[in-house]
């Protein structure tokens, strides 16, 4: 079997978590291959809505394993968490989940860091989660990383967790900040390393194998395309790189084992956070949507910011990742809106200019080229049947897929699991 990614090509909250755990049925290996706590992804279950910060979408079924890969920053108390509320629902781990040994860690200097630097910022506040993704980067590159593999070994964890706490509590006091208690955050760790060091396991053994043997292997991208720290209007992004070849950095995958690449396409836009979105409204259509949609973010309850449709981000998104196929989530949030616009490219002082061309203060400042169509007025969260769709609600899937090039292989009507239209 081929190695599929599922990669959100907007600026997040996409629905990834639904179409991973959809796809998951048939897999082996569910793999998170980058990005921390700062993901939420959303699964439902019946009357039960689940939400995952670290541990891939696709544990529910009976089938796979779920691998947090070495390229995911881990916080030990979300992780733990997550392990126990699966377990309360009578869910075995042993042999379903493993977390790399290179996975680098978020301690509690870290949150504090991130808030400090936010706080700091005032009014240029980048609107980050404050969960220390981002320090706990710095420190990877910066080589004052601690991994799992340092948690294994008690004593030297101790050792490296205390140098670093005394270097980042004299920078903290700068900030006007409490100092970290070293002693009273190393027992906390203590007691939740024994919850999960039995998970630790060399992943990038399994993985190939894995490859080796033809497993079907599902990667689950954890952010947007366009909050890639490289790719994005940076410093609005993530830590971590999103487009499709991290999944080689961040879990050992070679590239050409990667056969389906899926895209998924929110049919609106949104986003948490700071940063400019050439699209977004402040109008009855975004409350509208933000409401019926409950747009707010998984991981921080914030209202997110809701735009139209931005074709021009999602056709570079599906190019640098040369994706296979997309997704369009939550189409049914869209009816019953008189009319909908898409935005098919960007005009700055008269000019036409790609999404490529933009920094943050060109995106902040491009006018939208828009397409309007028709809404519908009809309720399409039952449907499951492409032919019963509204002609224009059809009208809206066909202008997407010809103007990306790329064909729609479902449509999701719903937040639950079998809410879907198969597109062919």
């Amino acid at each position: 079997m081929p190695v599929n990614i599922i990669l959100g090509l907007q600026w997040g909250d996409e629905g990834k978590g639904k179409i991973v755990d959809l796809m998951s049925e048939n897999a082996d290996y569910v793999v998170r291959y980058h990005g921390g706590n700062n993901a939420g992804h959303t699964v439902v279950l019946g009357d039960k809505k689940f939400f995952f910060r670290l541990i891939p979408s696709g544990i529910f079924h009976t089938r796979p394993c779920g691998i947090i890969a070495n390229g995911t920053v881990v916080d030990l108390d979300v992780l733990t968490n997550e392990i126990n509320i699966l377990e309360a629902e009578g869910i075995n781990l042993t042999d379903k989940l493993v977390i790399s040994p290179r996975c680098h860690l978020i301690l509690p200097y870290h949150k504090e860091l991130d808030a400090a630097y936010e706080k700091a910022r005032g009014k240029e506040g980048l609107g980050t989660t404050k969960r220390g993704i981002g320090p706990a980067y710095a420190d990877k590159v910066s080589y004052n990383g601690i991994r799992m593999y340092e948690l294994l070994d008690w004593k030297l964890f101790t050792e490296k967790f205390t140098f670093q706490a005394k270097i980042k509590n004299k920078i903290l006091k700068t900030f006007n900040i409490k100092p970290l208690n070293i002693t009273k955050e190393l027992e906390k760790i203590k007691k939740l390393r024994g919850k999960i060091i039995k998970f630790v396991k060399d992943a990038y053994c399994i993985t190939q194998t894995a490859i080796d043997e033809e497993k079907n292997i599902l990667l689950e991208g954890a952010h947007g395309i366009m909050l890639d720290t490289d790719w994005s209007p940076y410093p609005f992004s993530t830590a971590s790189n999103t487009i499709v070849g991290e999944a080689n950095i961040g879990a050992g995958v070679p590239f050409n084992s990667i056969k389906r690449i899926i895209g998924i396409v929110k049919a609106f836009t949104s986003r948490v956070g700071g940063g400019p979105l050439p699209t977004e409204l402040n109008n009855a259509s975004s409350k509208a949507i933000r409401e019926k949609g409950a747009e707010y973010g998984t991981t921080t309850g914030r209202p997110r910011r809701i735009g139209w449709l931005d074709l021009e981000a999602v056709k570079f998104s599906c190019r640098i990742n040369s994706v296979t196929e997309i997704v369009i989530t939550k189409l049914d949030i869209l009816s019953g809106l008189k009319e909908i616009k898409i935005c098919t490219g960007y005009k700055l002082k008269d000019a036409v200019v790609p999404y490529s061309s933009c920094g943050y203060k060109e995106l902040a400042k491009v006018k939208p080229i828009y397409k309007t169509f028709a809404g519908w007025e009809e309720d399409i969260s039952y449907i499951r049947n492409y032919n019963d769709l509204p002609a224009k609600c059809k009208e809206y899937l066909k202008f997407i897929s010809e103007f990306l090039n790329v064909k729609i292989s479902i449509a999701s009507v719903g937040a639950e699991r079998n809410a879907n239209v198969y597109m062919n």
